[in-house]
């Protein structure tokens, strides 16, 4: 049996997703998409999902790309069909109803910096570097970059983080909004707790309405996005989440969801 690439860790709902190519500084290649396509589906059935956070094993690299020495020797169609497999396994990770948060150690570059982007936001220790440089290599980023890049940070950025192939630190990232937060690498793994423990404690429907709102209403103009909101909103007061976490704030209690 070979050895498994996608480490799972289940807390209440809250599941954390280790990526455990260290040798490799956890580079994607088809069998780790394979892997964690099939984990995503598992995932997108689970009625008690809470949220996903997704990271790579060790300190060194959260993904540092595809990986180089599977693509080198591609066709142009199996380099298709490659990135046809990476695309579709990372729009299954973006459209989970639930938060996915990027938790960012070390190199994400690449196919790596595309994995981060189609999370709903990613928090990064201050060893981070991220870059899309793959024109370095005579090419272009294959896995969503081109266009979920400029959606994040604005065209011009992305144009030129894309043509010229540099890197950039924790903090740029964070000025320019290709991340929320940075923090020492030794508190990532505390704030990645407390994250879980936040997350989970929320109103479960109501953080998929939240999300779905946000997505959903981005791709609208202002009047559907609104009466979106408004119809999301009034669904929450169908089930018993609502009355649970208006009467616990009446009585000083914290919520049971």
């Amino acid at each position: 049996m070979s050895e498994r690439s996608i480490e799972v860790v289940d807390d209440a709902g809250v599941v954390r997703l280790t990526i455990t190519r260290p040798k490799a500084l956890n580079a994607l290649n088809s069998a780790v998409l394979t892997e964690l396509e099939g984990v995503l589906t598992e995932l997108e059935a689970r009625d008690d999902l809470r949220a996903v956070l997704i990271t790579g094993a060790g300190d060194k690299s959260f993904v540092a790309g595809a990986d180089i020495a599977e693509m080198r020797e591609k066709t142009p169609e199996e380099a298709r069909a490659f990135a046809s497999q990476a695309l579709r396994t990372i729009k299954r990770l973006e459209t989970l109803p639930v938060p996915v948060v990027a938790l960012v150690n070390g190199f994400c570059l690449g196919g790596g910096c595309e994995l981060a982007l189609a999370c709903d936001w990613a928090v990064a220790s201050d060893n981070a570097v991220f870059g899309q440089p793959e024109v370095l290599l005579g090419v272009i980023p294959g896995f969503g970059g081109t266009q979920r890049l400029p959606r994040r940070v604005g065209p011009a950025m992305a144009l030129d983080l894309c043509t010229t192939g540099r890197k950039i630190d924790a903090q740029e990232a964070l000025r320019i909004g290709l991340v929320n937060r940075v923090m020492p690498q030794a508190e990532l793994e505390t704030y990645a707790d407390e994250l879980a423990q936040q997350l989970g404690g929320n109103g479960p429907q109501a953080v998929r309405a939240a999300k779905q709102a946000i997505h959903d209403g981005m791709d609208q103009d202002l009047d559907s996005a609104l009466a979106l909101e408004t119809a999301l909103f009034a669904f929450c007061f169908a089930g018993d989440e609502q009355s649970e976490g208006m009467s616990a704030f009446v009585e000083k209690r914290k919520p049971h969801f």
